[in-house]
Order: C-alpha cells, then structure tokens, then sequence
C-alpha cells in the first residue's frame, strides 16, 4: 500500500470509530450513514491489509494493528484541526452547551457551588444537568453518551487505564483532582469520641458503610481482612449525606474521605478520629471521554474543576476540623 494513493478521509472514519467504539454512534458524530462508515471501513481494511476493527455484541473490538495505529491518527489529526480551526475564536461568554455530570452527593455539594458561580459569572449560557452515579465504573455511561463527564473515586478504573490493561487504546481519558485520606467518623457523644481508636474498640463497634451498590464489603474490610480482623457493618446506605445524618444520631461509626466530612452539613455533630490501621490514599479523578477532549466548552468546564481544587477540598488554617477534632 502506497500512502500517496490512500484517502486520508478513511482515516478520519477511523479515528470516529476507534473513539465511540461504536458504528452507529460513529456514523452520527461523521454525519454520515452506517453503511457508509462500514464502507470506509472496509476500503480502509483493503488498503492497510489488516482487518482493524472486529463486530462484537457491544460494539467493536480493535485489532492490535488499529490499537497501534490510532495514536499516530488522532495526534495527526488534531494537528490538522488545531491549524485548520484554532479555538482562538471561542468565547466561553457566549457559547451554549449543555453537560450531564456524574458525581457521588457528597462530592457534588463541594464541587457545584464554586461551578454554579463560575457559570453565571463566566459562561451563561452552559447548562449542567446531574446524573445519577451507583457505580465505581463510570466507563459505560462515557462510551455511550450518557455522560459527558465523571468525577469521583475510581479506583479500578484508573488503574486499568494507568497500566493500559483491555484495550490499550482507551478512549477514556483521567485527571487526578485531589488526593486525601480516610478517617473513622461518629457522633460527638460517642462513647469511642473521647478516647484514642484502638483496633479492638474499632472492630467491636457497629458500623455504617457507603456503598453504591449495596454490597456489604468495601476497601476497609480488605484492609482488616489483610490483618486478620473484621467488623459487623449494621447499615450500608448509597449517599454520603445520609451516613452521616444516620451516624450523628446513633453509636454506629462510618470511615469517610476526611474532605467529605464537611458536606454533611453536621460538622459540629461529628467527631473524626485517626484510623487505627493503614488505608490506601482516596484519589478523586475526573473521566472523560477522548471526542470531548478538544471541545473547548468541554475544556474549561475541566479547567475550572481542576482549577478549583483546592479551594473545594482545602480548609484554613485556623479553620478546625470536625468538633475541633484532629484527623
């Protein structure tokens, strides 16, 4: 195959088909029919002698010859688009879109504020419109344009990307926003809330887990299990508001990423003590689909998150942490 004979538009089929992983949703994004799409498909197959892109039952699967090749296409044509349509004419003033965010409660009352803000003071005519988050596995949502963006805790997800497990070439792309840690929460009359968490007064109590999906196991009873402990979780609930309305007025205790504490709305309810076993860092990520990369509406709407990081998750100095407690 000679690259002087080759229709560079078929490239651009492929790069819309490498990122929906999805003809249909690839024809729409081309303005383009399926049967055409599936054509330039196949011309491009005939020419490059590789079968690219395999049909399964969720979409398609690339060939390691398209996961090799895709990043030398898009790099290429986003070159081509960034001298061909610089984006030195969009005004973020006037531009009108409309994004569908997903994010756990809790995460969302520290984040939206501060964009809300922003939005009326920068961007008036965005629109945000918040969807429901009951996964730790947000890629689907992003795939099929259910979601434009995911902020939150992704453990798996981030990892996978990070060491290019599946398909090497992923279309989602991730940002680490904050990096913190977890600490034991419960009321302030407690009985545990006046003295220093031992293990064994920590295993013995009752529990409350946050848990999407309403499985009773989480990241705190693989860390006990690793040192031979355990602990009786009475209530798992699926927001982080309601654990800690249910923790405030109860002896069950919780474990919280320490910068969620504040959106319960109860601080001054709540004590916060030290863990007294090791837990791996909560990093929140924000995930996004690679089509919106370029998108300079979708571009600051991440710039203004990423942005504003520290001030959602910060807290002064002379500002205590719940009850004046450390932790």
């Amino acid at each position: 195959m000679s690259f002087l004979t080759l229709d560079l538009n078929l490239l651009r089929v492929f790069d819309a088909v490498m990122t929906e992983q999805n003809l249909t949703r690839a024809a729409s994004r081309l303005a383009m029919t399926q049967p055409a799409v599936s054509n330039a498909l196949r011309r491009l197959r005939d020419s490059l002698g590789d079968e690219l892109l395999i049909r399964t039952a969720h979409g398609v699967k690339p060939t390691p010859r398209a996961e090799t090749l895709w990043p030398s296409v898009r790099r290429a044509l986003s070159e081509l688009e960034e001298a061909i349509a610089p984006e030195q004419n969009f005004n973020i003033s006037t531009a009108q879109s409309t994004f569908r965010m997903a994010m756990a409660d809790a995460t969302a009352a520290l984040w939206l504020p501060a964009l809300v803000r922003s939005i009326e003071r920068e961007a008036p005519k965005l629109t945000i419109r918040m969807m429901p988050l009951t996964t730790r596995e947000p890629r689907p949502m992003l795939i099929r344009g259910d979601i434009d963006l995911a902020v939150g805790f992704f453990p798996g997800v981030v990892a996978q990307l990070a060491a290019g497990q599946g398909v090497s070439v992923s279309p989602i792309r991730h940002e680490q926003l904050y990096s913190g840690r977890y600490v034991c929460v419960m009321r302030k009359g407690h009985p545990l809330a006046k003295e220093e968490l031992t293990l064994d007064a920590y295993c013995n109590a009752n529990h409350l887990l946050v848990s999407f999906s309403g499985r009773a196991h989480g990241l705190v009873d693989e860390a006990l299990a690793q040192i031979g402990r355990e602990r009786r979780i009475l209530l798992t609930v699926n927001q982080f508001f309601t654990a800690g309305r249910v923790v405030a007025t109860s002896d069950l205790i919780t474990v919280l990423p320490h910068h969620l504490v504040a959106s319960t709305g109860i601080t001054g309810a709540l004590v916060t003590k030290e863990l007294p076993f090791a837990l791996p860092a909560v990093h929140i990520d924000m995930l996004w689909h690679e089509r919106d990369t370029r998108n300079p509406a979708h571009k600051w709407l991440r710039g203004h998150l990423s942005g504003t990081t520290h001030g959602a998750f910060s807290r002064p100095a002379n500002q205590p942490a719940a009850n004046g407690t450390t932790g």
